[in-house]
C-alpha cells in the first residue's frame, strides 16, 4: 500500500528542502500519494470528510513540514483539530479508524542540529518539542514513529546538501514501508 506524504508548506514554491522532497515523491506515484493541504485548501476549508477517506486508504502517513515557532503550520493544526474527530479518530464508538497506522513527522529545520539538545542554544532536544504530536497520535491508537528531521536550512543550502537531504528523506520513508 502507498504511503501518504501530507505535505503542509505555506510558501512550497519558495521552500528549498521541501519543494526537492516533492519533486523527489512524485517520481514515484506507485509509492505515494503526496497531499498538499496548502494548495489543496488555499482558503483553508478543509473538506473533513475527504480527509478521513483519504486517511483510511493508507497505512503509512508522513506529515511533511518546515518546522518553525517550534511548532507546525498553522494549517497542520487545524487540520489535526478538523479531521480527527471524536467518533472518527477517538471515542468509545470511533473505531479508532487510524489504530495501527503508522504516523511520523518529516522535518524540515532552519536551526543546526546541536542548537536542539538539553544543553543547546534552545535547551530541548526535537523529541522533546514534538511530544504532543506523539501524544496525539497515541491517543488515537496509531502507531507513532520516531521524526525525522533535516537541520540547517538557515546555513547550508549548498546542492550537495540539499541532495543529501533527498536522500536521507528517501532512506527514511523506505524505512517506514
Amino acid at each position: 500500500m502507498k504511503t501518504l506524504v501530507i505535505v503542509v508548506h505555506p510558501k512550497i514554491s519558495e521552500s528549498v528542502i521541501n519543494k526537492r522532497w516533492v519533486t523527489e515523491l512524485l517520481k514515484f506515484p506507485e509509492k505515494y500519494t503526496v497531499h498538499q493541504l496548502y494548495e489543496t485548501y488555499p482558503n483553508e476549508q478543509i473538506d473533513v470528510l475527504a480527509e478521513q477517506k483519504l486517511v483510511e486508504q493508507h497505512d503509512t502517513i508522513v506529515f511533511q513540514f518546515p518546522y518553525y515557532w517550534f511548532n507546525c503550520p498553522p494549517l497542520m493544526k487545524k487540520w489535526l483539530d478538523e479531521v480527527l474527530t471524536h467518533g472518527w479518530a477517538y471515542g468509545s464508538k470511533s473505531g479508532y479508524r487510524m489504530k495501527g497506522k503508522k504516523i511520523a513527522l518529516a522535518i524540515s529545520l532552519g536551526v543546526k542540529e546541536s542548537d536542539l539538545n538539553g544543553s543547546g542554544k534552545y535547551k530541548y532536544t526535537l523529541d522533546e518539542l514534538t511530544r504532543p504530536f506523539e501524544l496525539s497520535f497515541e491517543y488515537i491508537k496509531a502507531n507513532y514513529q520516531p521524526p525525522f528531521a533535516f537541520y540547517g536550512m538557515d546555513n547550508n543550502v549548498s546542492d550537495s546538501y540539499l541532495t543529501l537531504g533527498v536522500k536521507l528523506y528517501m532512506d527514511f520513508l523506505a524505512g517506514m514501508e
